[in-house]
């Protein structure tokens, strides 16, 4: 191998670990110290502008969330704390691969991000409409996004680096299951359901905590678009989901998902035969059974598309009190990442645009930056400690401790399960024969154009999650093969 082949920082320093995020312990939150996570996922957030990254073209609308269920023995977020209380949300639907000029009914994963306008700040739950993903360390996040995106020589898609990718992460197979099946395109955004997706926590008056995991039951059919109706779709209508959700709540039809949460305790997640923060994996809904929380509603259309869904910012570390992030790789990059990418895509002030101011008082610190258009604190001294009683901070609001389990150092998710086929496998099984052929067909057309190892190693990994569904794939492609050459 030649040494330019070898990896290094932008400074010209040897990477040691590109697969494993630095952590405290196993399963303990990542440390500001992996410079180079850090590195990534920064250079990454600055790699387009004006558009986001991912997530670039999307539909948003104002509703409101109803609590339904008394969760406070659970946590001690006030939004929550009586049955009957509605608190305000703007929710943004998104495509997550393609740009703001891209066809809306395309095969792709879907995001579903709520903001909750509460009385103690804003909650943003970031999530998609399924409950896994590709990867499971965010090392990995930026090539994953590299691969979806279009090719840096030829400017195309490129389904080889695509399936090349995806294939060499044999942990992305609960996620490529998903995406090839019929949830891979969504009728429209009010027709699936929507997903927290990461492990996260919720804690009482107490202080006792708990891991949770949070879907969005949507009260609309599930309903999904072919291959074939997609095709047919796009070339109509390029807007077709901004369309359909922009239409619907106009004639007052309005779109409504029911939040529920799974609970773990700490107990439970150590008897786990799996890890609990593993993005790639589900919580069984039979152990772990979804608890009603409350309803969402959307009712209410935006005026100005820029100003209120381009313009909308949301971040995974906007927590409110009682609710709390995991262990979980993934979430605690984007605890960072989020937030950095607002602040490059939109500038440093970007929370005093409407759609993203919170409906209670503030008391922010930051001042001045491009586009400071409040009256940034007029006199009010910048600095802290002081004699004067101002920028105090709220002891009150700490979350719980977090248990450190380990040393700092590089850790594999092998070292506590390398079990990548147990879930896909069932995900299969829990299908309609009628829904695999679609699994099959969707996959070989996916890989059409794919060299032929890489073919091989996905049909592999398919047999290991369920022989019928490795057999059903390999088939499909040479049925595929055998018509594209006329036979």
């Amino acid at each position: 191998m030649h040494e330019q082949d070898y990896l290094t920082n932008n400074s010209g320093i040897p990477i040691a670990e590109n697969q494993n995020s630095r952590t405290a312990g196993p399963h303990g939150p990542i440390l500001l110290e992996d410079s180079w996570l850090i590195e990534k996922l920064a250079n990454f957030n600055r790699e387009v502008i004006p558009e986001r990254r991912m997530h670039a073209k999307g539909a948003g609308a104002y509703g409101t969330f109803t609590v339904t269920n008394d969760i406070t023995q659970y946590t001690c977020a006030r939004l929550f704390s009586d049955i009957g209380k509605v608190t305000k949300v703007f929710v943004r639907f998104s495509t997550v691969a393609g740009f703001r000029g891209a066809a809306d009914a395309e095969r792709d994963i879907r995001g579903f991000a709520v903001k909750f306008y509460t009385e103690e700040g804003n909650w943003d739950l970031v999530g998609n409409n399924t409950p896994v993903f590709f990867i499971r360390d965010a090392h990995h996040f930026s090539d994953l996004n590299h691969v979806v995106k279009k090719d840096p020589a030829s400017g195309l898609h490129s389904p080889t680096a695509n399936w090349d990718f995806w294939t060499s992460l044999p942990e992305a197979l609960n996620q490529i299951t998903i995406t090839m099946s019929d949830d891979g395109i969504p009728k429209s955004y009010r027709n699936m359901h929507g997903f927290g997706s990461h492990t996260f926590s919720m804690y009482n008056s107490a202080g006792q905590r708990v891991w949770v995991k949070f879907h969005w039951v949507c009260q609309q059919p599930i309903e999904f678009l072919t291959d074939e109706d997609a095709q047919k779709l796009c070339g109509m209508d390029r807007d077709s989901h901004i369309r359909d959700l922009y239409e619907a709540i106009a004639r007052k039809e309005f779109p409504r998902w029911q939040l529920c949460i799974q609970i773990m305790t700490d107990e439970e997640a150590a008897a786990l035969p799996f890890n609990p923060f593993d993005l790639t994996k589900e919580w069984s809904k039979t152990d772990f059974p979804l608890v009603e929380v409350g309803m969402m509603e959307l009712n209410c259309n935006c005026k100005n598309y820029f100003a209120e869904v381009e313009q909308s910012a949301f971040n995974p570390a906007n927590m409110v009190h009682g609710i709390g992030p995991s262990p979980d790789k993934m979430l605690q990059a984007r605890l960072f990442a989020y937030g950095d990418a607002q602040r490059y895509r939109l500038g440093v002030n970007h929370h005093l645009i409407p759609v993203n101011q919170p409906q209670n008082h503030v008391n922010g610190y930051s001042r001045d930056g491009m586009m400071r258009t409040d009256g940034n604190y007029g006199d009010k001294i910048s600095y802290e400690p002081n004699s004067y009683g101002k920028w105090l901070q709220q002891r009150y609001y700490a979350m719980p401790p977090t248990d450190i389990d380990g040393k700092g150092d590089y850790y594999s998710f092998k070292c506590d399960d390398d079990d990548y086929f147990k879930q896909p496998g069932e995900r299969f099984r829990a299908m309609t024969e009628a829904q695999q052929q679609r699994l099959f067909e969707n996959t070989a057309r996916s890989l059409h154009g794919v060299p032929e190892f890489i073919k091989k190693k996905h049909i592999m990994h398919c047999s290991k999650a369920d022989e019928h569904y490795g057999a059903g794939v390999a088939m499909a492609i040479k049925k595929l093969e055998m018509s594209a050459n006329g036979k």
